[in-house]
């Protein structure tokens, strides 16, 4: 039996809903130091790529980054930070969109953790501070290793759920 097919209407309002809960997790259930940021942020984004797909999730992710960062700024805007959120977004929307095994849900980790917040980020921080990139990166390591444990345990928890979520949907 064959999906049925969301409106632009219903995506939409998922993308939404998706963006605001991650605004919440991000701005205010998060631990945030100026190079270190540890939550569940990645929750809603995560569920936006099995249910949304890749597009779906990069674009949740951007408005995310873009509405959190304007609403309830925690430094200053760096556009970095959005493309990041949209690459990271993307990732998930493309390894977990058809399959959520262990193996797809292993590499969107792997590919968030160390494209998002390993490179990118780091980048990004080190251009807004002026920092060695690898001083500011070897702290993020231990930070990136840790959250990928979590990140894996969540969405496999997660993902028991999707199929039931896509018909409800």
């Amino acid at each position: 039996m064959s999906e049925k097919k969301m409106s632009r209407t219903h995506r939409l309002v998922l993308m939404a809903m998706l963006a605001a809960i991650q605004i919440v997790l991000s701005r205010f259930l998060s631990i945030n130091l100026w190079n270190l940021k540890i939550g569940f942020s990645f929750v809603p984004i995560a569920l936006a790529g099995m249910l949304l797909g890749p597009v779906g999730a990069g674009l949740t992710g951007m408005v995310a980054d873009i509405i959190g960062a304007t609403l309830f700024p925690s430094g200053t805007f760096f556009p970095g930070f959005t493309l990041t959120a949209f690459i990271t977004a993307f990732g998930y929307g493309f390894f977990l969109q058809k399959k959520q095994n262990l193996g797809n849900i292993l590499a969107a980790v792997l590919f968030s953790e160390i494209v998002g917040t390993i490179l990118l980020n780091t980048l990004w921080i080190s251009i807004m501070y002026g920092a060695p990139f690898v001083a500011v990166m070897i702290p993020r390591i231990g930070q990136a290793i840790g959250m990928a444990v979590v990140e894996v345990i969540v969405i496999k928890l997660l993902a028991k759920y999707v199929p039931y979520l896509k018909k409800s949907l």
